[in-house]
Parts: structure tokens; C-alpha cells; sequence
């Protein structure tokens, strides 16, 4: 059984009179511990793809399922409940609550997915470089911080499957190994890792590279 499934998924979009088609009959499947890698240019649908796979989105047609469990046509609350159970994810942006200071932002990960200990949050920081950083606010952080510490937030739980956005855009070469050693590694422990990058490095150490154009998959 694949961890995550997609089948001819489809979204629409409108502005005024247009139409704008963001996935054109998407079909993909992770299988545990597999690291792909989603490329394409800007707008051509990667993020309402990790929108849609997570079930943050519904699309207009197709079904995605998780575990052989769908995700599709069900109610808000009970994605939010296959959310919390089987995925990780670090969008672009909103991945931490702006009044909780990161070990509590990862705390209330911990807690609302009912998996990890808080006094694994010391190492989880480390391995990402974010030594010191527990107690700060996301106001206080770098872009790269944040987004490192999101990815904390979405690695706490030691979800089956993790989505991410770009999770070294902002980070120098040395920080972004750390970041691609943390996410290999969760790919060894079992989890499905879907990754939208534009870096070479993290590209090459995926298991495969999915390249999207123009709402579709022309490769992968």
C-alpha cells in the first residue's frame, strides 16, 4: 500500500471571467521511505499540489488517499484529523503560531498529534541548527530560522508522510546539508518525503525528481 496516493486530481481556479486550471490531472504515489523531489517554475502548481496531497485544499476533481485511507470529499474536520495523524508540513509561510515561542509552537505539535516528547526538542533544534533558538519568538527569527523551525515543527511528531515547501531557500550551503541529513534521515525511519526545491543539492539526493509544468507531470 502507498503511503500517499493521487489520482487525477484537478483545480480550478477564477479571476473575473478567466479560468485558470492549477492542476491538470495530477496522478502520484509515494511509498514509504521514498524521497522525491517536485520541480517546475513559478506557477506551475507545486504548492496547490502539497495543498490538495494534505487535504489543506479540496481539489475539483480526483481523490488522494493516505494509508489507503481517502482524504478527499470529507469534512474539514476529518482531514484535520488525518492531518494530525499522518502528515508533516512546511508551507511557505504560516508554519508557526506567532505568539508561541518555538519550543512551544513544537510542543503543541507533540500534543495535538499525540506522538513525540518534549525532551526530544533540544536534538531536533540541533540537528537543524537552531541551537539557542527554543525560547525565541518567530519575530525574532531569520526567514531561515523560521522556516528551519517549521520544519521542527513538522518533524515533531514523526509524521508518515512530510510535505515541504522549499525548506532551504533561505539557508547557506553548510545549513542547508544539516537540512537535507534531517530529511534523508526521516526518509531511513520509514516516512514518505515530498519535497518542492529549486536546490541542486537537495534534488540530487532524492530517490526521484518529479518536474510539473503548466499544472501537470511531465516527468517522475
Amino acid at each position: 500500500m502507498p503511503a500517499l496516493e493521487a489520482t487525477e486530481l484537478y483545480r480550478f481556479y477564477h479571476s473575473g471571467d478567466d479560468e485558470v486550471m492549477a492542476l491538470r490531472g495530477v496522478a502520484l504515489t509515494l511509498d514509504a521511505g521514498e524521497f522525491a523531489a517536485l520541480r517546475g517554475p513559478s506557477g506551475s502548481g507545486k504548492s496547490t499540489l502539497l495543498a490538495c496531497l494534505a487535504g489543506l485544499d479540496e481539489p475539483d476533481g480526483g481523490v488522494v488517499s493516505v494509508l489507503g485511507e481517502r482524504v478527499t470529499r470529507r469534512s474539514e474536520p476529518e482531514r484535520a484529523r488525518l492531518r494530525a495523524r499522518h502528515f508533516g508540513m512546511l508551507m511557505q509561510s504560516g508554519n508557526l503560531f506567532e505568539h508561541l515561542t518555538v519550543r512551544a509552537n513544537i510542543r503543541l505539535q507533540m500534543e495535538i498529534s499525540g506522538r513525540g516528547r518534549p525532551d526530544e526538542i533540544g536534538g531536533l533544534l540541533g540537528g537543524l541548527g537552531l541551537d539557542g533558538l527554543a525560547d525565541a519568538l518567530p519575530s525574532h527569527l531569520s526567514g531561515g530560522e523560521a522556516a528551519r523551525a517549521g520544519l521542527a515543527v513538522a518533524l515533531a511528531a514523526k509524521p508518515a508522510i512530510l510535505l515541504c515547501d522549499e525548506p532551504t531557500a533561505e539557508v547557506d550551503e553548510a545549513t542547508e546539508q544539516l537540512v537535507i541529513d534531517r530529511l534523508v534521515e526521516n526518509c531511513r525511519s520509514g516516512a514518505a518525503v515530498l519535497i518542492v526545491t529549486h536546490s541542486p543539492a537537495l534534488a540530487a539526493r532524492a530517490d526521484r525528481i518529479v518536474d510539473i509544468r503548466d499544472g501537470g507531470i511531465v516527468h517522475g
